[in-house]
């Protein structure tokens, strides 16, 4: 399943499922990626851009129209490939050797008559959406930091906004009185990063439990997640819609599995992820952005989306860090 940040959502049934651990690269087996060159990627807002959309959700907050809206930019470098896209085995090999991540995964499904296909590879370490029976998790992220560098007062008092954020939207299919909280501001080491981490678990109401009624209600509930987007949800994405310039599509939505046999699922946040288009000859994507708050330094969340993209992008090009 594919859904982008602005609601379409794109699911395939396979008829054949194979599960197996993932082979054992070897250099004779590591596809060779061939990425756009380093210094061809463009973006949707440069650095006085993207600073100038900060301060104008910072005024939108001192009016109380907002707590916090995530503010993102969308990078994208020309790639020219087939009707079936550049080589995602090799782009996600890359990422597994020089950016492991928790939810990593791969979709590629060429377009047809019916529909125009999709290609994703993402790395991200972000759970929207975990079930496993009639239990339900979410891991929002909200807080960033260069390895060593403690984080800011704004970083834990952001990850307990959106934390409460994505309470109030999973109970809204919970049983009553299971609301929990296993994880608060729990510090997660990446490539290059850590982020703060924590975690939102419910039962879900009987009413719920795997009937035909309980993807619309956790989807209605929950989309986009709520990292992602901001607090109140609905006006920071009015302001979103307002200062952000493209949109964002699979790029923090939700990518993942459905297993409706085992009654499980997990869909990753779609951050840290490329995907690739046909337009122009074919590009190549990635977005970045930040959680901005009044307490946000406009020059500080700059450097956030740049952290935030630049091992990847280097990953992804043709003069690419060592893998």
């Amino acid at each position: 399943m594919v859904a982008t940040f602005e609601g379409r959502i794109d699911a395939w049934r396979f008829a054949h499922v194979e599960r197996a651990l993932p082979e054992r690269e070897t250099p004779a087996s590591a596809a060779v990626w061939k990425g756009p060159p380093a210094d061809a990627w463009e973006t949707s807002l440069d650095e006085v851009q993207y600073q100038a959309g900060v301060q104008r959700i910072r005024a939108v907050i001192r009016e109380g129209g907002v707590y916090q809206v995530n503010l993102c930019r969308t990078l994208s470098a020309p790639l020219v490939a087939g009707r079936e896209g550049p080589d995602a085995v090799a782009l996600s090999q890359r990422l597994t050797r020089g950016n492991p991540a928790r939810y990593a995964s791969r979709i590629v499904v060429p377009e047809s008559a019916h529909h125009p296909g999709v290609w994703i590879v993402s790395a991200s370490p972000e759970l929207y959406l975990g079930i496993n029976g009639a239990t339900v998790e979410s891991s929002p992220i909200k807080g960033t930091a260069a390895p060593g560098v403690d984080m800011l007062d704004k970083d834990h008092a952001e990850n307990v906004m959106i934390t409460d954020l994505i309470r109030n939207d999973l109970s809204r299919v919970a049983m009553p009185g299971t609301v929990r909280v296993p994880e608060l501001l729990a510090h997660h080491p990446h490539p290059g990063l850590t982020h703060l981490q924590s975690t939102v678990a419910v039962t879900l109401a009987p009413e719920f439990e795997w009937t035909s009624d309980m993807w619309p209600a956790i989807l209605e509930g929950t989309f986009p997640p709520g990292s992602v987007s901001g607090a109140p949800k609905a006006a920071a994405l009015d302001v979103i819609r307002a200062q952000e310039p493209t949109p964002r599509g699979p790029y923090c939505g939700g990518i993942g599995w459905i297993d409706a046999d085992s009654h499980t699922a997990e869909l990753a946040v779609g951050i840290r992820t490329f995907w690739w288009t046909p337009e122009r000859g074919g590009r190549l994507h990635f977005g970045t952005g930040a959680g901005i708050t009044w307490g946000s330094d406009p020059a500080g969340e700059w450097a956030e989306t740049e952290l935030k993209a630049t091992r990847l992008i280097a990953l992804a090009s043709a003069d690419r860090l060592s893998a």
